[in-house]
Order: structure tokens, then C-alpha cells, then sequence
């Protein structure tokens, strides 16, 4: 019988879990809740109880189960445990250890969900063939993984990647929902983004598409720039500046091969990402200019596929 994995990507709302062979072939996937009541105490239980009934289901004997790969929304070290996961209700705790417990003593590996979704992207998406990588997710919020020699970098307590902290606006800065003024998150999300065209539009007579729209969405703002409303595209713009600069920053400390722009922002496509790289190419040191720019092509599934990578990757 053929070798197996599970891939474990925990979000805050939904628990994506992939079986995958080890030649990296997705066989199967499901969505169980995430019970985040009683301080997040059901999640691991919960998963357990999926990957026994998957794998009665598919005939797989424990000993063709060669490990489990899980991705968690918070800073995790290298040994595997947990500091104080808020969007789950967790504590701190080594979540390899408790899992692989759990499942009678199933190797476990663990990882941020952001860095694991960038060794997903690297594995088996967006950046396949390369072995150093940043992935940059714009999303409700800027998260982001850093891949050097295909391998994560977690930093000395797992807070490596944290991209959308970057201190990047320096002029008339939003708070952060970390706390902090001026992130690259406040301008990077689409959260940010329509916040920054609501300024934009308050402050200007600037005739534009999106006064039309009562509640416009970040898609509706880059669909008015696509078409060169002047409002839209100064949003768009300043975007793509701070996102760009940013970038060449990362750049010049990790020295990628490629670039991946992931999240549902990155539905904007090859125009956000142009943009992007014009801007990135206008600040980046000489030596690390030359980096490709991908886009993410995973989807959600990123972290799952991560999760398994390192279990098989």
C-alpha cells in the first residue's frame, strides 16, 4: 500500500485537511470546523477524530501513515511549540508533541501558517523550482513566509515573515491592529486599501467611479483603475509604492530567487503585480534587482500543501 501524509492548514474559522501521497499527490481533502470555544481545547481532538475516520475510510493502515504536517495562525519555534495562539484561544504548548500523542505517536510537524503556506507555494506553486522564496499574502491583513534553500526561516522564536509589520508609512500612518502606527498591513490589505481610497475620495473633488458605489470593495477599486479612473489608480499607486519598497527591503536581507504575491488582493493580477515590480525595481539593491515576480497559484490550499511538505517535501 502507497505511503501517506496529512496536511493541516488550523485557520480561525474552518480546518482544511489534505491526504497526500508521498510523491505529493493530493488524493483527498475536507474542512471541519474550528472550535474555538473552551480556550480552543476541541481543535486538536476534533482533527484527530477527521484523520482516523479518513483513513478507515481510504483502507490506509497506521503504518503506511508516514507523518502529519500542520500550520497554526501564530508565532511557533522550531521545536514545535505554540506562543500563545489568541485567534485560536491557545496557550503555549508544544502542539507536535501533543498531537503526535494524540495520534499514537505519528511523527508531527509544525509551523506558522503564513510560512507554511509559503513552502506550499514553493513545493508545488507559484514559486516551484526555486529553492529561495518570499511569499507576500494580501489579504484582510499583509502576512507573509520567507524560504531560504527550501527550507522555512522561523527566526529565534517564529515570528520570521511577519511581512505585514514592516514599519513602512511614515506619513499620515494608521494604527495597526497590532498596536503599532504605520505597518505596511494598514496600507497592503484590502482592508487597507479601502480605507486609503475613502481618505482619498474625502479629500479630493476628484471625479471617480467609486463615488457611485456605496460600498465599494477592494476588487471595485482596481476595477476603476483598470479602466484609468485617476483616483482609483493614485490608490492603486501609492499601494504598489509601499508594497514595492517594502519588498526591496526583504530583498536586501534574503536575496529570493522570486517573489510570490498571494491573497485575494493578488486577484488583481499581472496589473498589481507590474506595479509592484516597477516600484521594486526603483529601491532594490543592484545585486538583488534581478529577482522574478509570480503569482500565487494555490489558492487556499497553500498551507495545506505546506503542511505537507514538511512531512514530505
Amino acid at each position: 500500500m502507497e505511503k501517506v501524509c496529512f496536511g493541516i492548514d488550523v485557520g480561525g474559522t474552518t480546518v482544511k485537511i489534505g491526504l497526500f501521497t508521498t510523491d505529493a499527490k493530493l488524493v483527498d481533502s475536507m474542512e471541519i470546523p474550528t472550535r474555538k470555544e473552551d480556550e480552543g481545547s476541541h481543535i486538536l481532538p476534533d482533527i484527530c477524530q477527521a484523520i482516523e475516520a479518513k483513513l478507515v475510510e481510504k483502507k490506509i493502515t497506521r503504518d503506511n501513515l508516514v507523518g502529519v504536517g500542520i500550520g497554526i495562525p501564530g508565532p511557533i519555534t522550531k521545536d514545535g511549540t505554540v506562543l500563545n495562539c489568541v485567534n485560536l484561544g491557545w496557550g503555549m504548548f508544544n502542539v507536535e508533541d501533543k498531537l503526535s500523542q494524540m495520534l499514537g505517536g505519528v511523527t508531527v510537524k509544525a509551523g506558522n501558517d503564513a510560512n507554511v503556506a509559503a513552502l506550499g507555494e514553493t513545493w508545488q506553486g507559484g514559486g516551484r523550482g526555486f529553492e529561495d522564496l518570499v511569499l507576500v499574502t494580501l489579504g484582510t491583513g499583509v502576512g507573509g513566509g520567507v524560504i531560504i534553500g527550501g527550507k522555512i526561516v522561523t527566526g529565534s522564536n517564529g515570528a520570521a515573515g511577519e511581512i505585514g509589520h514592516i514599519p513602512a508609512v511614515t506619513h499620515d500612518a494608521e494604527t495597526c491592529g497590532c498596536g503599532k502606527k504605520g505597518c505596511l498591513e494598514t496600507v497592503g490589505s484590502a482592508t487597507g486599501i479601502v480605507r486609503e481610497a475613502k481618505k482619498a475620495l474625502a479629500k479630493s473633488e476628484e471625479p471617480s467611479k467609486l463615488r457611485n458605489i456605496e460600498d465599494f470593495t477592494c476588487k471595485d477599486i482596481f476595477d476603476a483603475a483598470k479602466e484609468e479612473d485617476k483616483l482609483a489608480l493614485e490608490v492603486v499607486d501609492k499601494l504598489a509604492y509601499h508594497l514595492g519598497k517594502a519588498i526591496a527591503g526583504i530583498a536586501a536581507v534574503t536575496n529570493p530567487q522570486v517573489i510570490v504575491i498571494g491573497g485575494g488582493v493578488s486577484k488583481a493580477g499581472k496589473f498589481l503585480l507590474d506595479k509592484i515590480e516597477d516600484n521594486f525595481g526603483e529601491y532594490a539593491f543592484h545585486a538583488t534587482k534581478n529577482a522574478k515576480f509570480a503569482l500565487a497559484t494555490l489558492g487556499n490550499d497553500a498551507g495545506m500543501y505546506g503542511a505537507a511538505a514538511l512531512i514530505i517535501g
